[in-house]
């Protein structure tokens, strides 16, 4: 099974889960992580699954303002004219049958905040026409900046690995 993870991350939490997620995916598959600024550079490769997420701002995937915001609050360098949205806005439509899942990063605290970037880019893939292997999963970080809730790195580590051995078994029954 052939599997890509492509993230948006400001602070480093996102990545730090797309990391998880890779190394639980990896249980099952051959795996490539990629931030959203290298996979816009290179092509769609065939794929048997696709992961896609980034942090949640202003209740939804980041916009070139938020994400100027966020890099107004951090020493390192973060891309602000490409992320997650802009680029599933400019994908192609995908063939019938492709599977992808979708992640995001939002605030612990205060839990009531509505809102989410993985909902969003769950939105935006199946608009291209992707199958959602499993509803569009959030991991918590504590404040804006992190660090990332306690047993959350566990938790994705765990998602993805179910969703790879639920992908490798359908495959291995359609083969």
């Amino acid at each position: 099974m052939r599997a890509r993870v492509v993230y948006e991350s400001m602070f480093g939490n996102t990545a730090a889960i797309a990391e998880a997620i890779a190394q639980g995916l990896g249980e099952h598959a051959a795996v490539e992580v990629l931030d959203v600024a290298a996979a816009a550079e290179v092509p769609a490769p065939v794929l048997d699954l696709l992961v896609v997420g980034g942090p949640t701002h202003a209740f939804g995937l980041s916009r070139t303002r938020t994400r100027l915001d966020a890099a107004n609050r951090t020493d390192t360098p973060v891309v602000v004219d490409i992320g997650i949205r802009e680029w599933l806005d400019a994908a192609f439509p995908v063939a019938p049958g492709s599977r992808a899942a979708a992640f995001g990063t939002r605030t612990a605290k205060p839990s009531w905040l509505p809102g989410s970037a993985a909902r969003g880019a769950g939105k935006r893939l199946r608009r291209l026409g992707y199958e959602l292997v499993e509803d569009p999963m959030d991991f918590l970080v504590d404040g804006i900046l992190g660090p990332i809730t306690k047993g959350e790195l566990e938790r994705a580590h765990a998602w993805a690995e179910r969703l790879a051995r639920t992908e490798a078994d359908r495959i291995a029954h359609r083969a």
